[in-house]
């Protein structure tokens, strides 16, 4: 796609637009605000309620670890096939997660039996994989994941998993251009 099917807004924005975005960027942020927050700036409401979760998902409360929150996240963006969000938590969040080289390109052309998994990481990347392609959770591997992880964690992963459908499915549908610093999905 060579232009995206809703423009993200563009500078000057009006103040409430500004405001919002502000909200969106980590505080100080050297970058203009992500082409994807200019996007949902589009419709403000839907932007305004969405940004909780958001937050939530990706701050201190969180009941899960950035590793583990980071793989989850970069395996659902390579199944849904979005390249903007998987770059964008590639380079911001891949390397301050604990995600080599090897684990981030186990996280779109890998299996859970790759060897680039360490710990719970192959579960968590079968919980994806299971929830991908078929909506569900295998009682066998529920039973795996609930030895390594609390109900809370449970319920947060299968949120974080949902709401990153969420982000794909509008950055893909949306036609949200790559960031121009953002990692490229790794090819074979």
């Amino acid at each position: 796609m060579n232009s995206p099917r809703i423009p993200p807004l563009e500078p000057p924005f009006d103040p409430e637009v500004a405001e919002e975005l502000a909200r969106w960027m980590p505080k100080g942020a050297p970058i203009e605000p992500l082409a994807l927050f200019r996007t949902l700036a589009q419709h403000l409401p839907l932007a305004q309620a969405m940004l909780p979760l958001g937050k939530y998902l990706l701050g201190r409360s969180a009941a899960i670890g950035v590793r583990e929150r980071e793989i989850i996240i970069q395996r659902v963006c390579a199944r849904l096939g979005c390249e903007y969000e998987w770059g964008v938590h590639a380079t911001v969040f891949g390397a301050a997660a604990g995600l080599d080289d090897t684990t981030m390109k186990a996280t779109v052309l890998g299996r859970p039996n790759d060897t680039a998994w360490r710990g719970s990481d192959a579960l968590l990347v079968r919980l994806v994989d299971e929830l991908h392609y078929g909506a569900c959770v295998s009682d066998t591997l529920w039973t795996e994941l609930a030895a390594h992880f609390t109900p809370p964690q449970l319920l947060e992963i299968l949120v974080l998993a949902g709401w990153y459908h969420v982000i794909a499915f509008v950055a893909n549908g949306a036609g949200v251009q790559r960031e121009s610093w953002a990692e490229r999905f790794p090819r074979l």
